[in-house]
């Protein structure tokens, strides 16, 4: 009896894996024009729960992707932190409020709150509109990568080998064989990707277990819409206000309510949605906590680990909770998780594209792992806090409310994302941080308005720079009213239009594909026209802005002051395609750029 083959296909990319770290790849990926399939075991998409907050640095990113109306839109957003402990009567008092965000830049000053399935349905829409889409119910069940360093080296080749089944598939038709030049696990916490890779995940599971509940609440609680800390004599809570009128409450659970003394193992069969009420009630004395409906829930250990490493021969890669995982307390794990295929995705996009080597993927573990273990050194003292007893005229020793604000508002940078702060390395180069000293090389860049001088149209510069995968070139011009500066500008564009630049030696004959140039002047706009600027400098009329308020003088100007760059002498500022700072150069320095661009690209 015959058996059909298997059938065989190429891609440039698999992405395995279609939670919120699958799809920030794979609808990246398929934004930039990289040949991109994107698969999942599960036959239908997330309905309810799961997780549920985008951070302040994520909404920028999802802007980026022009994804944060819809999000925004559908989603609640978090103004108001409240702090509540323990009273003199046995119940609890509010004891102060706080802003929900404590870092000061932040473009979008809250956080949003919208469940997983939502956030994933804005990417899938997103997808279907250039005709991407997750093959479902299928999954892998073997992989296998060469071990041959020439085809390893070359981007041009498919050194892994994936087996795939279609598990709705006939029988005898089911297998896929899949010769991939790239794999992208984003297959969660029980990663198969890391599992076959052996990549081991190091930390430690916490004693803190916790039970969450999504409801409609019956209440008298004054702060039900405010992000809630509450400390009482009963265990810890946590409320997130979530879109329309639900609400999520994370409840500290205690060994006997939900660990089977025979195991020693969490059995969620001991505790269901309405004994996690019951728990939480206890905690909300004297006010009342009630509810006709639980939308979802689940129960979970605090686990801190980190994977050993976070790619194998920089050809197979794992992404989100497949490489860290912690508590939710703080909003961290799917933020987390679209960061890393964030940062990932134009890095595979210019290797696929042969601009520049692939030894520029090492930057992903060095900086993604770097930041996840930052991340879990964060939670663990944000757990402990969260999870202790509150101070009390019994328990002097327990965590005040003055010890958990300042905790709140000191994490604050780190928690919004605002603070991700990428160290020096072949695309991270900090020599000339004092041109722009608030334009911090390896953090994102500051939002700010400034004024298109062609139309006098107010923009906010990340909206000037999408997530398209190529560089962006900000050239802060200074004031060319002064005839010193028009002659240090002219030359200084005289460089970017030398064969040998970088500009054309690395952009080709259309530069503009892969570098998006922007000149940022610092006069008024009514002493400047768009066309005073050397023509690579304003490849279309849309692409010359200055640092003055728009004609209502309602937004705008002192940009420059912001981002600490001198009025007259101006910078040349490069942008990564992730939105992150990677080097300054001063206007008659542009050869570092040159010697920077040297170190990964190829012309």
């Amino acid at each position: 009896m015959s058996t059909t083959p298997a059938a065989e296909s190429n891609v440039d990319v698999l992405v395995i894996g279609a939670g919120p770290a699958g799809l920030m790849a794979a609808h990246a990926l398929a934004k930039f024009g990289v040949n991109v399939r994107i698969i999942d075991q599960r036959p239908a998409k997330v309905a309810a729960g799961q997780a549920d907050g985008i951070q302040p640095r994520t909404v920028e990113v999802f802007q980026s992707y022009g994804l944060a109306e819809r999000l925004l839109r559908e989603g609640n957003q978090l103004h108001t932190a409240a702090f509540y402990n323990p009273n003199s009567s046995g119940g609890i008092e509010c004891t102060g409020r706080a802003r929900d965000v404590s870092a000061d830049t932040a473009r979008y000053p809250y956080e949003v709150t919208l469940h997983q399935g939502a956030i994933e349905n804005i990417f899938l829409d997103s997808m279907a509109t250039i005709g991407a889409k997750v093959e479902r119910p299928v999954t892998p069940i073997s992989m296998h990568i060469s071990e041959n360093s020439s085809e390893l080296a070359d981007p041009t080749k498919s050194p892994v080998r994936v087996v795939l089944k279609h598990l709705d598939a006939p029988e005898g038709q089911d297998t896929e064989i899949v010769n991939a030049k790239f794999v992208i696990g984003a297959d969660g916490a029980h990663s198969w990707v890391r599992k076959t890779l052996n990549i081991t995940l190091d930390g430690e599971q916490t004693n803190y277990i916790w039970g969450v509940i999504d409801i409609l609440p019956t209440t008298d609680f004054p702060d039900v819409r405010n992000r809630c800390a509450i400390h009482s004599n009963n265990g810890s809570l946590m409320i997130i206000p979530r879109e329309g009128d639900l609400i999520r409450l994370y409840i500290q659970l205690t060994d006997t309510d939900v660990v089977d003394p025979n195991t020693g193992r969490v059995d969620k069969d001991r505790m269901g949605p309405e004994e996690l009420l019951q728990v939480a009630k206890k905690s909300f004395h004297p006010y009342t906590m009630d509810t006709d409906a639980f939308d979802w829930w689940t129960i979970y250990v605090i686990g801190q680990r980190v994977a050993s490493k976070f790619s194998v021969h920089d050809r197979v890669f794992i992404a989100g909770d497949a490489c860290h995982t912690h508590s939710p307390k703080a909003g961290q794990g799917m933020n987390a998780s679209m960061n890393d295929t964030h940062n990932l995705a134009w890095k595979l996009a210019h290797v696929l594209r042969g601009w520049t080597d692939i030894s520029l993927l090492k930057t992903y573990e060095f900086e993604r792992r770097k930041y996840a273990q930052d991340l879990i050194d964060f939670d663990k003292k944000f757990s402990a806090l969260f999870s202790g007893k509150p101070h009390t005229e019994e328990n002097q020793d327990g965590v005040s409310h003055h010890q958990f604000l300042e905790a709140f508002q000191t994490f604050g940078l780190f928690t919004s994302g605002i603070g991700v702060h990428y160290a020096p390395s072949t695309i991270v180069n900090t020599t000339h941080q004092s041109y722009a000293s608030n334009l911090i090389i390896g953090q994102r860049v500051l939002p700010h308005v400034f004024v298109r001088v062609a139309d006098g149209r107010p923009f906010e510069i990340q909206d000037l720079l999408p997530s398209d995968a190529r560089f962006k070139i900000l050239v802060f011009a200074g004031d060319i009213t002064q005839e010193s500066q028009v002659a240090r500008v002219k030359e200084c564009a005289a460089h970017f239009d030398k064969p040998e630049g970088f500009f054309r030696k690395y952009g080709g004959k259309n530069p503009e594909k892969v570098f998006d140039v922007l000149a940022i002047c610092s006069q008024q706009k009514d002493t400047l026209s768009y066309t005073d600027l050397p023509e690579v400098f304003r490849a279309h009329w849309s692409k010359v802005l200055t640092d003055d308020q728009d004609m209502f003088k309602r937004t705008g100007g002192d940009g420059y002051k912001t981002y600490g760059i001198d009025l007259l002498q101006g910078v040349v500022a490069v942008v990564r395609p992730d939105g992150y700072v990677s080097m300054l150069a001063p206007l008659d320095g542009v050869q570092d750029i040159d010697q920077y661009f040297s170190g990964f690209m190829r012309a």
